[in-house]
């Protein structure tokens, strides 16, 4: 099983597949990597070899920041907005949509599942 910056690859993938797991990494920058590598992007990840498997982490150390430090660094970039009170900043404080899309009836993955009307109260018999 391949291990690359903290992230266990699917052993079933093709390793071009597989390196879309770690976060950061979309198909054109696995593609780049695997160039970069000399790892041919056809082989599954279970038939990695020890030495391709190095030359893959070395390369994708040496490319830019994956997982951890991305994350934390989107996660600031959104706290820095959210702190300065710019309208997208707020928009993400609010749990809306940020990038200008229509939300009076539709955005359901942002918003959540739809609140259900709160239910009246029972009314009780008047008594004579």
């Amino acid at each position: 099983m391949a291990r690359i910056a903290g992230v266990d690859l699917p052993v079933q993938k093709t390793h071009l597949g597989g390196l879309t797991s770690i976060y950061g990494i979309g198909q054109p920058r696995a593609k780049s990597l695997c160039a970069k590598a000399n790892v041919d992007h056809t082989k599954k990840v279970k038939d990695l070899t020890e030495e391709e498997i190095n030359s893959l982490r070395q390369a994708i150390e040496s490319e830019g920041r994956v997982e951890g430090d991305l994350r934390k660094e989107v996660q600031m970039n959104i706290r820095r907005l959210i702190e300065i009170q710019c309208y997208r900043g707020m928009r993400h404080r609010r749990n809306l949509p940020v990038h200008g899309q229509r939300h009076a009836h539709q955005c359901r993955t942002r918003k959540g599942p739809r609140k259900g009307a709160v239910a009246a109260k029972k009314k009780v018999a008047a008594r004579k």
